[in-house]
């Protein structure tokens, strides 16, 4: 059933052909948005904004590029007359390394090039039709790894991190032009970039299968999370209901930076963990 939520609002969301970007963009539309999808996979883009109709545009953008960002607001002006929400959502993730000190620093440019670049490009651009437009919604996509420490993709934590701190920072010298810049922080989402961090690795399959059991065992919530989960938190950070919510990061993660918890007896069953015996 489609809503009007976002009736007569014009949002970009970038990383939107696939993954949380996808249920992103097709929550928007549901709700009554237009919506320019922004990516790098053309084929997947294309498909998904002729399956909604006239109120979905593709682009073909590298957010790592402040140019190609510049460029996407322009196109978004030009199709659809404004812009109101602006969700930076394209990210890629590290390499996991077995060890930090394997770790030879190739990914830290494109990581951060597209992790944080891309991010403060699409929020100063945005940021600036939304000045003179009376204001608008920035919603930045950070993640639970920017939030807690952890001893893997260090450099993509890192990034993270630097999403949130530039967020709440933007949130505070953009209060004055009523534009609210908000981060969502998922965690433990079934997506494929946990699949691209082990990529071209011998046991990828098994280091996923072994990652995603430890994440079931240690959240508290007992189910996953979804790309819909997140969706329904860019909505709300989207729409007029956070009409007075500005420079927050929503942990979207079935409770694991409240406090993680082993349950040893579901990794025990999982066979992920052996327990003592006398």
């Amino acid at each position: 059933m489609n809503g009007s939520e976002l009736g007569g609002k014009v949002a970009i969301v970038t990383g939107g052909a696939s993954g949380l970007g996808r249920g992103m963009v097709e929550r928007f539309a549901a709700e009554g948005a237009r919506v320019v999808i922004a990516d790098l996979n053309v084929d997947l883009g294309k498909e998904l904004a002729e399956s909604l109709g006239p109120s979905a545009l593709f682009r073909a953008v590298d957010v790592s590029d402040p140019d190609d960002v510049r460029g996407l607001v322009e196109f978004t002006l030009n199709s659809f007359g404004g812009l109101h929400v602006m969700v930076n959502n394209a990210g890629v993730s590290g390499t996991m390394h077995r060890s930090f000190l394997d770790d030879d620093l190739a990914d830290f440019n494109r990581v951060m090039g597209v992790n944080v670049l891309g991010v403060l490009a699409g929020t100063t651009h945005a940021a600036r039709h939304m000045a003179t437009a009376g204001g608008g919604s920035i919603i930045n996509v950070s993640s639970i790894g920017g939030v807690t420490a952890g001893r893997s993709v260090i450099t993509y934590r890192a990034s993270k991190a630097a999403v949130i701190h530039a967020s709440k920072s933007a949130a505070i010298a953009l209060a004055e032009h009523n534009i609210r810049v908000n981060c969502i922080a998922p965690g433990h989402i079934v997506t494929p970039l946990l699949a691209s961090s082990v990529a071209g690795q011998a046991d990828a399959d098994a280091r996923v299968t072994a990652t995603r059991k430890m994440m079931d065992a240690t959240r508290p919530l007992q189910r996953a999370g979804t790309a819909a989960d997140i969706a329904e938190a860019a909505l709300y950070l989207a729409s007029d209901r956070s009409a007075y919510v500005t420079g927050i990061v929503m942990p979207v993660d079935g409770g694991t930076t409240a406090g993680s918890t082993v349950n040893f007896a579901r990794l025990a069953q999982q066979g992920t963990f052996q327990p003592p015996t006398a």
